[in-house]
């Protein structure tokens, strides 16, 4: 995916980046990258850790996807006849 990517085209990203951000807001925009990658490793590290706890506790972990639960009655089509449109006379 990344072959023929060599440190001029890094440069150049860089280079980039500093003239659409300026050099003023980076260290701001460093630091919220940097809180948002914080926090999402935290939030992996969370979901680890309380999956091996449901397999101890011999539950199953969660399916991704359950199915609609089955309605009390049987649903049963629309038998009544349409109603037939007005005509408009334009």
């Amino acid at each position: 995916m990344f072959q023929g990517f060599g440190g001029w085209h890094l440069i150049a990203i860089l280079f980039l980046v500093l003239l659409l951000f300026g050099a003023p807001k980076l260290p701001a925009l460093a630091k919220s990258l940097g809180q948002s990658m914080r926090i999402f490793r935290g939030e992996m590290r969370q979901m680890q850790d309380e999956n091996p706890k449901q397999k101890k506790d011999g539950e199953a972990a969660p399916a991704a996807t359950t199915a609609p639960a089955a309605p009390s009655e049987p649903v049963t089509p629309n038998t009544a006849e349409p109603q037939p449109k007005p005509e408009s006379n334009a």
